[in-house]
């Protein structure tokens, strides 16, 4: 009989919390934060650690339901758009302070963990960036670039050390990103959460928004049994934003992305990594993969305009996982599952207001736990304090993302990446 997966790794084996009731009554607020993702967490989490004790969060489904829930795992700095791009677009000074949030959210991430004894399986062994082809010029650019323009410093990992490391004959010289950790990411939701709720935030799961309505000098934030009249709200559905706000609503493209895990492998792992560091390559139609603290190995990859079944995905990852790891053919997958993730034609974090109390943080585009946890904190205090640290981000805004054809653009552009690393794949031989 054909094995099939399991939905979600992480949804097995999360951690067991007293779910939050769903909201039920009308009252008011000073903040209500619709979605309950790595976005809504932060800004809620870090609201309250600002004094700010009136915010209710409102999650149509459960904590970490969307992208927070079901990504990587990795915790590194950057945005989806490279380096390069956003210094010719920034400039140097504006360019490294943006970056810097995500460098800061690295550290914050770690700090959080700690100080609320958030149990999400944290390895803070960094990040390897494995060369797929023999050329190490793209090494040498990109380690050079973020030591002059970022501050920041990459080793260099020989070819000899990196297939010490990695035992594949796929891969050529690497650089590694110390300043990096990987986790179990709805575990890590769920401590936000249970951080959040102690510190007084009032979260509702199983709570559908489905409308949010400027009233007078109030918004107006309805469910299917409740009711919120508050100063601000803050958008923070990711991926399944739904149309509640079509001016959002439309500058995102939802996108799927595809994760599978093996079963426990024992010995056999340490056979094929001899690094507890996240691992991806330098193809623009990347594999990244991290071993897991029961032996087993997760590995994600592809971009689609597609929601795949768990048995597609399973059948995509299978091919990808043995063309850097023959050994593995044969082994068996547990669990396989694909999901939504906002993704903005520019490629960087969308993070804003119109200035009426309509707040908004979405399109993390696959880059999302720092700059989800660098918006939390710049919401949090754009709204307590009146900053506007948020401001730089306001260059990259509600861009009209055109759907349904902006999918098909999405996807074109996609493949033509894809085969621009398959021909050079094929040129080196």
């Amino acid at each position: 009989m054909a094995h099939t997966p399991a939905p979600s790794y992480y949804r097995s084996t999360a951690n067991a919390y007293e779910a939050f009731a769903p909201l039920r009554e009308r009252r008011e607020a000073r903040v209500v934060i619709v979605g309950g993702g790595f976005a809504g967490l932060h800004a809620a989490l870090s609201l309250a650690e600002r004094g700010v004790r009136d915010v209710v969060l409102l999650e149509r489904e459960q904590i970490g339901f969307g992208a927070s829930g079901r990504n990587g795992g990795f915790v590194f700095a950057g945005y989806s758009l490279g380096e390069q791009a956003l210094l010719d677009a920034q400039g140097g000074e504006t360019a490294r302070a943006m970056f810097a949030r995500t460098t800061d959210a690295v550290e914050r991430i770690r700090q959080l963990t700690t100080r609320y004894a958030i149990r999400c399986d944290v390895v803070d062994d960094g990040v390897l960036w494995a060369n797929w082809f023999r050329d190490p010029n793209v090494l040498r650019q990109r380690q050079q670039l973020l030591a002059e323009h970022y501050g920041v410093d990459w080793e260099w990992v020989p070819r000899s050390q990196l297939r010490e490391l990695i035992r594949s004959e796929r891969y050529f010289d690497g650089l590694y990103e110390r300043n990096a950790l990987h986790l179990h990411p709805l575990n890590f939701a769920i401590g936000l959460a249970g951080a959040a709720s102690g510190q007084g935030v009032a979260i509702h799961e199983n709570t559908d928004a489905w409308r949010v309505r400027r009233e007078g000098h109030a918004w107006r934030v309805s469910t299917a049994h409740g009711e919120i009249l508050a100063e601000q709200v803050v958008m923070a559905c990711g991926g399944y934003l739904g149309g509640l706000q079509r001016q959002i609503d439309r500058a995102i493209l939802p996108i799927a992305t595809y994760v599978m895990v093996t079963e426990p492998l024992g010995d056999r792992l340490f056979d094929l990594l001899r690094s507890r560091a996240a691992i991806y390559d330098t193809r623009f139609a990347f594999d990244y993969y991290r071993p897991l603290n029961d032996t087993r190995l997760l590995w994600g990859g592809r971009i689609s305009v597609r929601d795949r079944s768990a048995r597609a995905v399973q059948r995509l990852l299978m091919n990808d996982m043995l063309r850097v790891f023959p050994s593995l053919k044969g082994v068996r997958v547990e669990h396989a599952w694909s999901g939504l993730m906002s993704y903005a034609r520019h490629q960087m974090p969308q993070i804003g207001t119109r200035g009426d109390g309509l707040w908004w943080a979405q399109a993390f585009g696959g880059h999302g736990l720092a700059p989800t946890c660098a918006a939390g904190e710049l919401l949090a205090s754009a709204i307590a304090q009146g900053s506007d640290a948020w401001k730089p981000f306001a260059s990259y805004g509600l861009d009209h993302a055109h759907r349904p054809i902006g999918y098909l653009a999405a996807q074109a552009s996609y493949w033509w990446q894809q085969g621009k690393d398959w021909f050079k794949t094929r040129l080196e031989g």
